[in-house]
């Protein structure tokens, strides 16, 4: 039986344009967020819409991709691995941040405006 460890699949639709940066020895990075959303119905019987904020990283030739397909609104599907690191900011207050590090990117409906 193969297992899987650290997987993770998001459908959901972008919250602004990829930010691509260049480094030094053409490597690339881009960074977006994208938003999924849960629908329940409440004990009162109400509709409600639970809307969830996923930080997306992507590096060498997916940041390419970001860059040249994913616009504000797409909806896309992101396949990665959850991981999280950290730093301390000017105050000295230690932050940690979690990301999702794309191995596979798709564009599945283009943003109409």
């Amino acid at each position: 039986m193969t297992t899987i460890n650290n997987r993770v699949q998001l459908i959901g639709n972008l919250g602004a344009t990829p930010e691509v940066k260049s480094f030094d020895g053409g490597n690339k990075v881009a960074r977006f967020s994208v938003a999924t959303s849960d629908n329940y119905t409440n004990k009162k019987g109400e509709k409600v819409t639970n809307t969830n904020w996923h930080n997306i990283v992507a590096w060498g030739k997916l940041a390419d991709v970001a860059a040249d397909l994913f616009q504000k609104g797409s909806q896309v599907s992101i396949d990665g691995k959850l991981t999280t690191r950290n730093y301390t900011d000017k105050a000295g207050v230690k932050k940690y941040i979690t990301e999702v590090v794309a191995n596979e990117l798709l564009l599945i409906d283009k943003n109409n405006n």
